[in-house]
């Protein structure tokens, strides 16, 4: 660890714990702690290079040997595509309250290739949350999920690895920080806060703790939408889809653990560019799925750096709500959006012709090569009359 995220990780334990003589004697407990880590990962180093893993993460580098390469905490990290709330009915203001909490899980990102994710409520993307304009929005935060046991040489090491500290800022607050400021939050702390969602739109929210561009490179991202106070329009079904942009240490399939590489994410250079944080996340039985003349409405939002260059194969974007202004004239029959990092859409079109549809970024190396590929499944009968072979 370099001496500057030295200063930064001693300063963050400091203000963390200086609240009464019995979280000064947990103060002295967490450096103690973080420094005998230290002294070992200092040991670790020592070992032949062919007998170790590397993780490296924001602001240090740990080297574990293969034989205790880390476990694989969650079975499935990607949040399905159709795992959002329904339309909501009512025509009265009220205060929702929405609970999260922050989780790092190392799952599969591709077969044979895991990853330590950061989470919102252990999926990438975090959960969608859906409120209406003149709501008052209650967010509450924990470090950690409430009940789970985390061993203390495991806490250390999260402190030591540079996210000791998680918080939220939602792109829908009107507010110092988006939320950031009074959801900064230590191991095992919980915090919340309210706003007033006053301005409809589909936003992007993310955590704002230091190093900021690591914790959203890693997964901790998601997306609220607050429903103007006459409703949206009925459709049949609605998705749920994020971008993002992962930086690890081997290239694109590499087999194994793959490390987090900040120095690529430095350079904006990822290896992987994902829907719903793994390669395949909704694809197969884990597809988008339809039927022949049914409405979709696409809920679309890159959660990290690059934008992303959005298409679907084979089908026309008849209403497109350009940046989140779900309130504004839509574009109408739209072949490909931009949509910036940090931003998010709303398409609306119909299925017409049963068929499997591909949804890329249409910067085609990033779907073909690096995972940016999702399928879209209509079912129904087929319509010679809008698509069919000449004889």
């Amino acid at each position: 660890m370099n001496k500057i995220g030295g200063l930064l990780l001693f300063s963050i334990v400091l203000s963390t714990l200086t609240t009464g003589c019995s979280d000064e004697v947990k103060d002295k407990a967490m450096a103690e702690k973080v420094a005998a880590v230290k002294t070992e990962n200092e040991k670790h180093k020592t070992i032949s290079t062919t007998k170790m893993a590397v993780h490296s993460d924001s602001d240090t580098q740990h080297v574990i040997p293969n034989t205790a390469a880390p476990k694989i905490d969650n079975d499935e990290i990607s949040r399905n595509a159709d795992d959002l709330p329904p339309p909501i009915n009512r025509t009265e203001a009220q205060v929702v309250r929405v609970d999260l909490y922050t989780a790092e899980l190392v799952a599969q990102m591709m077969p044979e290739v895991t990853y330590q994710y950061w989470t919102y409520n252990g999926k990438v993307p975090g959960p969608f949350i859906r409120v209406r304009e003149g709501d008052t929005v209650e967010i509450h935060l924990r470090h950690g999920k409430a009940g789970r046991e985390r061993s203390e040489h495991s806490a250390t090491q999260h402190a030591v690895a540079g996210h000791y500290a998680h918080s939220i800022d939602l792109h829908a607050v009107v507010g110092e920080g988006g939320g950031a400021a009074l959801t900064e939050v230590g191991q095992d702390q919980e915090k919340s806060f309210r706003f007033k969602a006053t301005h409809s739109g589909v936003y992007v929210y993310h955590c704002a703790s230091f190093h900021a561009p690591t914790h959203i490179a890693n997964g901790m991202y998601g997306m609220i939408l607050v429903e103007p106070a006459e409703g949206l329009t009925k459709v049949d079904r609605e998705f749920y889809v994020m971008q993002g942009d992962f930086y690890t240490q081997g290239k694109y399939g590499e087999k194994g653990f793959q490390a987090f590489d900040k120095d690529k994410l430095l350079a904006e250079h990822p290896e992987y560019f994902l829907f719903n944080g793994r390669v395949n996340a909704l694809s197969g039985e884990r597809a988008l799925k339809a039927k022949v003349g049914e409405k979709i409405r696409l809920f679309v939002g890159v959660g990290s750096h690059i934008a992303s260059n959005f298409h679907i194969i084979g089908t026309v974007f008849e209403k497109l709500y350009k940046d989140g202004a779900i309130t504004n004239p839509p574009l109408k029959n739209v072949q490909t959006t931009t949509i910036a990092a940090g931003s998010a859409v709303m398409i609306e079109f119909t299925a017409e012709v049963a068929g499997k549809y591909l949804l890329v970024d249409h910067n085609l190396t990033r779907a073909i090569d690096k995972g940016a590929l999702a399928e879209l499944i209509i079912e129904g009968e087929p319509r010679p009359d809008l698509y069919s072979p000449v004889n």
